[in-house]
């Protein structure tokens, strides 16, 4: 591997935002400075192989050469990330898999009935390998460029692109994000009330504990996505946010949830379960994290959530390893209060992480519980796959280190327009009036940043 120092800059969004226009884009974003959490960006561009899965078959591109196959998404990428490469202590990324996994995704996995519409042309799971990529750790302040030498052509441009990386960036000549209609939502608010009250019969008859529902917002655009992804950062700066370009559209994700980190053989994951909005007078808006922290509803439905994960890392983790160090935290962003516990386990011997992902898939803190039961419940009341939504977005590192969020907060861009979705999770004591309330708290960053370019 070759490891090479670049100029580093607190913001990774105009230092290297000029490669946003190359093919196979992404920023995995931790939204420093405006977060405690956030330490790492990755940055990557030109992949040399892609892999999109759509339905039952899954393409795969390299140079000029397409092939398919029917075998399952997750054991093709393991294959062709290949063994496992020496670590580098101080970095979290030495090349590999970067993308998303949507919550579609999870059709490979259950079988599920057709129901919503499927209208998106995003496919299933879209994951590039990359050999290249710039690493930046705002903890230590520095920036690297690294490359892994897996694809032969890295090497040969390795000087021009340290040339390229360590000029200052120059604005990108584009037209401005515009929202050309109406924001408008695939739910009514009667239409949720009945949606909510047929979870609460589904519940009443022992069918589920708990049903995550989302109702959809969708509005034309125009111009650059990149432009877009710039406002959602600023308005909502999160610790797992992240910017893709793919062939079929454009991801730009906020997301304050991580799924599953992995580092050497420890486990975590951090399910969001309870949520308040934040308010501008600070007495009031201590008292409403107060209120979150001490309610024994959000609590029993993210104990519910955590008892789910416990279970799904389980599969994959050695026996007696799983535990919850931290229950009930609150994490505070910049227009909502959350809930948020910590699970954690030991990968067992011979496992790999795609073994971990999959065991895992989707998250349950957007699923329900029981998850099979809960999902077809989501298929049956919400008008519109979810797409991308509520799946997950982050890397695979070549040294079997991984990162990846869970896709809330996330907009997807597609065939001219931008869809993004909001929710919450039912259990038998909520209330209808307050759950679709807590929808647009949750959707407040993502709204204003249509409203920003409408007109």
């Amino acid at each position: 591997m070759r490891k090479v120092e670049l100029p580093y800059s607190p913001d990774s969004s105009e230092a290297f935002g000029h490669l946003s226009s190359q093919p196979g884009f992404i920023f995995l974003d931790s939204g420093f400075p405006s977060i405690e959490l956030g330490r790492y960006d990755i940055i990557v561009a030109d992949p040399y192989l892609q892999i999109a899965t759509h339905g039952n078959m899954t393409e795969c591109k390299q140079d000029n050469k397409k092939w398919q196959t029917g075998d399952d998404p997750f054991d093709v990428l393991k294959r062709y990330l290949g063994d496992e490469v020496e670590q580098d202590p101080g970095l979290p990324f030495v090349g590999g898999a970067l993308g998303y996994f949507s919550y579609d995704l999870g059709r490979r996995l259950e079988d599920l009935p057709a129901i919503a519409e499927h209208d998106l042309t995003m496919p299933e799971m879209q994951i590039g390998l990359y050999d290249w990529a710039v690493i930046v750790d705002h903890k230590e302040k520095k920036s690297w460029l690294i490359g892994q030498g897996k694809d032969e052509k890295t090497f040969e441009i390795w000087d021009a692109l340290i040339k390229k990386l360590e000029k200052p960036a120059t604005a990108k000549n584009t037209d401005p994000f515009k929202v050309n209609s109406e924001i408008t939502s695939n739910f009514t608010k009667e239409t949720y009330a009945k949606a909510f009250d047929r979870i609460k019969h589904y519940i009443l008859e022992g069918d589920c504990y708990q049903v995550n529902l989302a109702q959809r917002f969708s509005a034309e655009v125009s111009g650059d996505s990149w432009d877009a992804y710039l406002r959602l950062r600023t308005m909502n700066p999160a610790p797992f946010a992240a910017y893709m370009a793919t062939d079929d559209g454009y991801v730009l994700s906020s997301s304050p949830e991580r799924f599953l980190l992995i580092r050497d053989d420890y486990v975590e994951t951090k399910p969001i379960k309870g949520t308040r909005p934040r308010s501008d007078d600070p007495e009031r808006d201590q008292a409403l994290a107060e209120e979150l922290r001490n309610s024994k509803k959000d609590q029993a439905e993210n104990v519910m959530i955590v008892d789910l994960l416990r279970n799904d890392i389980g599969k994959n983790c050695a026996t007696g390893s799983v535990s919850v160090p931290h229950l009930f935290a609150i994490e505070s962003y910049k227009t909502v209060h959350h809930l948020v516990s910590t699970v954690t386990g030991k990968l067992a011997n011979g496992k790999h992480v795609l073994d971990l992902i999959k065991g895992a898939f989707p998250g349950g803190s957007i699923t329900g519980a029981p998850k099979l039961r809960a999902m077809e419940i989501i298929e049956e009341l919400e008008p519109h796959r979810r797409s991308v939504y509520c799946g997950s977005i982050g890397y695979i590192s070549f040294d079997g280190q991984s990162d990846t969020n869970i896709a809330i907060r996330t907009m997807i861009w597609n065939q001219d327009k931008i869809h993004f979705q909001a929710g919450g999770g039912i259990v038998m004591d909520s209330e209808m009036e307050s759950e679709y309330q807590e929808t647009y708290d949750k959707a407040e960053a993502m709204l204003k940043v249509l409203k920003s370019a409408q007109g």
